[in-house]
């Protein structure tokens, strides 16, 4: 989102020349407003820093799930992870074929595993059970791939921190032995072998220690095709934010998995799974100011949004960028911001923003990953309308709920349809 000039007023926000108060006349307000260009540009940049290798993209669809954005991705050749079969039947929809779908389930039922074996997505297997599963079940006729559990930690947010030793996700490298007897028990074909520390990892040596333990397990099995190093890479959410080196990361990545494969005799693919770093930037999230309210201690924000269209900032104690797009150049005040949900859903405290008015539209930045994905009706609110700008033209890509939608799935009791009041 650019603040540029406009004829004979004060400048104005623009994505790609389109004046962002006019996509809130348009479309209403709160509404998510997406950048297709800078979903591209992020596409470019990581597939540039691995230049030399024979790399695989895969989007990690959780990130942001909208149909037309997963059309999008496979417009660019980006193909696509799912955790869910649900995300894997979108992926479908979509117009991916299935075995362009990586499913990496995390305690998911076996039927569930079934469905998306019968769809024909790549499974990749998360513990020793389902590894059991699928060779009492499939035997050889099934490839996967397995999740390893590295124990490598370098610090964010606990609750997006994947690889350490007490996490959930994965089998544990120190299980090697029993991923061993049962692949020989059953014979199963495994074809990949992956690893997803988790995100906000500053630099290459995490993803280069979560490397060396692929590597060294990889000896155990001779038909790999590829190496899955999942996602990580940390965006900046304000200015000064230390943030992944996709470049430096992807010189020193491809070397050592170039060495890996001259020891290995045979060239293998790369593969990578990011959500957060292509769609974090391409997402705004446009809210209304309802009132302006003034305490003793501080000044409160009212907008028309809350923890049931972006619990970011709740649940991770993320920041968010917030911009004042009707008075981007009036002076400076502190405000703490804050949302209408029956809960304490405060998105900024003591922020210094441009002047703030009721009716004032203002916009949360860094909003693509995980605000949609994880919205809610909590409050019996309506889920925001979502808008794609794709060649300087916004698309509608999602309608706003209505109250049908939250009624839809109710049934009606008879019994309870009576005027009898019991004191």
């Amino acid at each position: 989102m650019q603040l540029e000039p406009s004829p004979g007023q004060s400048a104005r926000y623009q994505i790609q020349g389109v004046d962002v108060l006019s996509l809130a006349d348009q479309f209403g307000l709160p509404l998510y407003v997406y950048d297709a260009n800078k979903i591209i540009e992020k596409i470019g940049e990581l597939r540039s820093a691995f230049s030399g290798v024979n790399l695989r993209v895969k989007y990690a669809a959780k990130a942001l799930t909208n149909v037309s954005i997963l059309k999008l991705m496979r417009q660019q050749g980006v193909e696509m992870d799912s955790v869910s079969i649900n995300e894997a039947r979108m992926g479908v929809l979509a117009g991916y074929a299935p075995e362009q779908i990586m499913f990496t389930p995390s305690g998911v039922s076996f039927d569930e595993v079934r469905e998306a074996i019968e769809l024909g997505v790549q499974l990749n297997v998360d513990s020793l059970p389902l590894l059991e599963w699928v060779g009492q079940t499939y035997g050889d006729k099934v490839p996967v791939s397995i999740r390893i559990n590295p124990h490598i930690s370098e610090g964010g947010n606990l609750k997006i921190s994947t690889g350490h030793a007490d996490s959930k996700f994965g089998i544990s490298v120190e299980q090697r032995s029993d991923i061993g007897r049962i692949v020989d028990q059953y014979g199963i074909s495994v074809v990949g072998l992956h690893v997803h520390t988790g995100s906000d990892f500053k630099n290459a040596g995490a993803f280069l220690d979560g490397a060396a333990v692929l590597f060294n397990i990889a000896t155990d099995f001779t038909n790999l095709r590829f190496i899955d190093f999942g996602s990580g890479f940390k965006v900046a959410y304000k200015a000064g934010d230390h943030v992944t080196d996709i470049a430096d990361l992807g010189q020193k990545v491809s070397v050592a998995f170039q060495n890996f494969c001259n020891r290995y005799g045979r060239d293998l693919e790369l593969w990578f799974e990011p959500g957060k770093f292509l769609v974090s930037e391409c997402g705004h999230l446009l809210v209304r100011t309802n009132l302006v309210k003034e305490n003793p201690t501080r000044t409160f924000v009212a907008v028309d949004s809350g923890l049931n269209h972006l619990i970011r900032p709740m649940m991770y104690d993320s920041w968010h960028d917030i911009r004042n797009v009707s008075n981007p150049e009036g002076p400076g005040k502190l405000y703490t911001v804050v949302g209408y949900i029956c809960e304490t859903d405060t998105f900024a405290t003591d922020r210094q923003l441009p002047e703030v008015s009721p009716g004032d539209v203002l916009s949360f930045e860094n909003a693509g990953a995980y605000g949609f994905s994880m919205a809610s009706t909590y409050n019996a609110r309506f889920r925001p309308a979502e808008v794609l700008i794709y060649e300087g033209a916004p698309y509608l890509i999602r309608q706003r709920d209505t109250f049908e939608d939250l009624l839809r799935g109710q049934v009606d009791v008879p019994v309870l349809n009576t005027e009898e009041i019991t004191q």
